[in-house]
């Protein structure tokens, strides 16, 4: 296969068309179809990008395509890069009008009650012509969506150091007992003094779990976990119906039926951080991305 005499030449768009490809597993329909081009369009650009590298990117897979070793180690280079150009003409475009545009943001399941709705409400009551894409998940999901590019921003929790992050806060948790629990009248308590209560936890893929279990483990036991629950406002729900104990992060507002005791020890905190796809976003992105910087102080609740 001919080779073009300076591979740097290499047409964008069929850069971005080949990680699209990837993305859809192969399957050039869909891939066409998530871009918005005939599948005959898209087909002639990847076989014009083997020709001008001088080397194959696809072989036959079946109903589908699959990728050269060479193919997904470029998709892989190129993946971030394109992002950053495309950014940089949002940018460009959204000079002229920056408030107004999309944002596609997304917040771990367990930050649904409080603090991220607050915060978004505000936002879009000051900057009404921005428009909110949310996205509600486990924090490997909204990773890969950064990493995709279909996220803008992401809070996530602990910062993963597969994206741009900065932490925002520094959260602590306490302890959040049934008001009759014994307990409950403490100003603070050591951990160990709940090694024999059931607790009502996140499930063991959650960042918050694996810290609950870590924690009591050097405390001398391991937690009973009796529930498993995605949210805490779920979690204090049960907490005050006498089901169980939990640690987790203080509610914004009173919740009936929950003491919320300190706990001993200044290392039983969290780390928020916010996430972006590219290093430097787009105006509207900004707008946000400041917004959260500027609020997120409130997030950290260590005296």
């Amino acid at each position: 296969m001919e080779r073009s005499s300076d591979a740097r030449t290499a047409p964008l768009t069929a850069l971005r068309e080949l990680v699209e490809l990837a993305d859809q597993d192969g399957h050039l329909t869909e891939a066409a179809a998530a871009l918005g081009i005939p599948q005959s369009t898209m087909s002639r650009r990847i076989h014009a990008l083997e020709r001008h590298l001088g080397m194959a990117l696809t072989v036959p897979r079946g109903r589908a395509i699959g990728l050269t070793t060479a193919a997904i180690d470029l998709v892989g280079a190129v993946r971030a890069p394109l992002r950053e150009i495309d950014a940089a003409l949002v940018d460009l475009a959204e000079a002229a009008d920056p408030e107004h545009g999309r944002i596609r943001f997304g917040f771990p399941l367990t930050m649904g009650a409080g603090e991220v709705p607050d915060l978004l409400a505000v936002f879009n009551r000051e900057h009404p012509g921005i428009r909110l894409d949310l996205k509600q998940a486990h924090g490997a999901e909204l990773v890969a969506d950064l990493q995709a590019g279909t996220l803008d921003l992401a809070i996530i929790i602990p910062p993963p150091p597969e994206v741009n992050h900065e932490v925002l806060a520094r959260q602590t948790i306490i302890a959040a007992l049934p008001d009759t629990h014994p307990l409950a009248g403490a100003r603070s308590i050591s951990l160990d003094r709940l090694a024999d209560e059931e607790f009502i936890s996140t499930p063991a893929t959650y960042n918050l779990r694996e810290l609950t279990d870590q924690w009591c483990r050097d405390s001398g036991f391991d937690p009973q976990v009796k529930i498993e629950v995605t949210e805490f406002s779920t979690i204090r729900e049960f907490v005050g119906r006498g089901m169980g104990v939990a640690l987790i992060p203080p509610a914004v507002r009173p919740v009936e039926g929950i003491t919320e005791v300190a706990l001993d020890g200044p290392d039983h905190v969290r780390e928020i951080a916010l996430c972006s796809a590219v290093r430097r976003p787009g105006r509207v992105v900004e707008r946000l991305r400041d917004f959260i910087r500027e609020h997120a102080a409130n997030w950290s609740s260590e005296d």
